[in-house]
């Protein structure tokens, strides 16, 4: 099942590929980048996702551009054979503090029942405070790479079960646990069931709540202010990126998203922390892009 996971987010990850196709790997910030850093102050968080690639080349480093553009803490996409970004739970906690950053929360789209206990003993050890189930588990996730449509190959109750028993391992080890959403789980399947809303009905938010990625919502033609009003307190976090006049994503205050009116709903959201995500760049570099945010962060109002 971890092989079959594994392969899905592969496919969907090399479909998607990082911000900027990895081209600023070896290019210097550009003025425009060092300008929204010296203008910032540190507020906000940001999901490592977005510098995947960047990552992947010198992640000491990345981080404490991270730090320096103004971030004051991050969600992990990193984790592998024990270690996140390369590094063992404890020295990641330790260069985290060194350059002013603090762990929130990981994402772990290969959890599995079976692998839950030691990868919650990590992050425990690495100093997160939740563990985010980014797509269906266990195998569940599916991406057609001619159609870009993401959805489940299970049914809804097995899908529901194995998160809950994710998150009930989670709760047991001292980890918060959340779901983040793409735009499938907000439309109705062939069951005429809509997949959040099953998801939202069938776990005990002492044990389970939700990750809401404003963007995907948009995408998918919902209301994330409807959803606070329906199930208040349950979104303890969001993923803040923007929307082009195409449908793509792109950098906070340079899309179409009234975010606004969707942080005046904050407290009915229950929301805890939010993070900027970009899943792919197209008029930017990845470092540009979440300097770019962080600005429209604070011209829009978020803390």
């Amino acid at each position: 099942m971890i092989k079959q996971i594994s392969s899905f987010l592969l496919l969907f990850l090399f479909t998607l590929s990082a911000c900027g196709d990895g081209s600023e790997k070896n290019t210097p910030e550009t003025p425009l980048a060092e300008q929204v850093v010296n203008a910032s102050t540190d507020f906000g968080g940001l999901a490592l996702y977005t510098l995947r690639d960047t990552l992947a080349g010198d992640p000491k480093g990345v981080l404490k551009k991270v730090a320096d553009t103004g971030y004051k803490y991050i969600e992990a996409a990193g984790y592998k054979d024990g270690k996140f970004y390369g590094m063992m739970p404890t020295e990641f906690k330790d260069y985290l503090a060194e350059v002013g950053l603090t762990p929130v929360s990981s994402h772990h789209g290969d959890i599995t029942i079976e692998t839950a206990d030691k990868v919650v003993a990590d992050l425990k050890e690495a100093g997160f405070e939740y563990l985010v189930i980014p797509v269906p588990p266990m195998g569940a996730f599916s991406y057609d790479p001619v159609t870009k449509i993401l959805g489940m190959n299970q049914s809804i109750e097995t899908v529901m079960g194995n998160i809950n028993a994710i998150a009930q391992k989670c709760a047991d080890g001292g980890i918060k646990c959340l779901y983040h959403n793409h735009d499938f789980e907000f439309k109705a399947g062939e069951d005429s069931i809509v997949p959040i809303d099953y998801f939202l009905e069938n776990s005990d938010p002492a044990i389970l709540n939700f990750q809401m990625d404003l963007y995907w919502v948009t995408k998918a033609g919902a209301d994330p202010v409807d959803y606070f009003n329906r199930y208040p307190g349950r979104f303890k976090a969001w993923h803040v990126k923007d929307m082009d006049d195409q449908g793509r994503f792109a950098p906070v205050g340079e899309g179409n998203i009234d975010f606004k009116r969707i942080l005046a709903a904050r407290e009915k959201s229950g929301m805890e922390f939010y993070l900027v995500e970009q899943d792919m760049c197209f008029n930017h570099t990845a470092l540009e892009a979440i300097a770019i945010s962080h600005k429209g962060l604070k011209e829009i109002g978020f803390e």
